[in-house]
């Protein structure tokens, strides 16, 4: 499907739907940017004063369209996105296939977060299916872990985004 899908987002879509969904229903956003022009974007949202710390960008990687799993592209869009947010946003990587694991990995080594599942792989190795996400996650886990870091507990993380928690909300 993606050969053949344009995904629109005009300014205009962008402002109704941060101002809309975001200011007044109190939604908070996981912004994907699947290229260094997405961050730029996302720094007039927040010059417009639309989008307000502490922020969540997800760096997409591996997807036909946007930038190539390379990790020097990792390290620019991580140097770019401090020059641009400073201490104000926490940001994660989501690689597709085979890059889901090393790019993970480089995620944490460089203070990020990261994002693993099913929806961006099929496998926990090569050639491997993985039988689960909750495989995929005991992988990264262990690999993060090992590195000497911690993983934050989901208390820990709504802390972080500024998340209202599940008891909060109304569905």
């Amino acid at each position: 499907m993606t050969r053949d899908f344009v995904f629109k987002n005009t300014f205009a879509d962008l402002e109704y739907i941060v101002k809309e969904l975001g200011g007044t229903h109190g939604t908070k956003f996981e912004f994907e940017c699947y290229d260094l022009g997405h961050l730029y974007n996302l720094a007039w949202l927040v010059d417009q004063g639309w989008v307000e710390p502490p922020f969540f960008v997800q760096m997409v990687f591996g997807v036909l369209g946007g930038v190539g799993a390379d990790l020097d592209n990792l390290v620019h869009m991580h140097t770019m996105a401090d020059k641009l947010f400073g201490a104000d946003y926490e940001w994660s990587v989501l690689a597709a296939g085979r890059h889901q694991m090393s790019f993970a990995t480089e995620s944490a080594m460089l203070g990020g977060n990261l994002r693993v599942g099913l929806e961006d792989s099929l496998f926990i190795g090569p050639g491997e299916l993985a039988p689960s996400n909750a495989s995929q996650v005991a992988k990264i886990r262990g690999i993060v872990e090992s590195l000497g870091y911690a993983v934050a507990t989901p208390g820990e993380a709504r802390d972080r985004l500024g998340l209202k928690g599940a008891a909060n909300v109304k569905f």
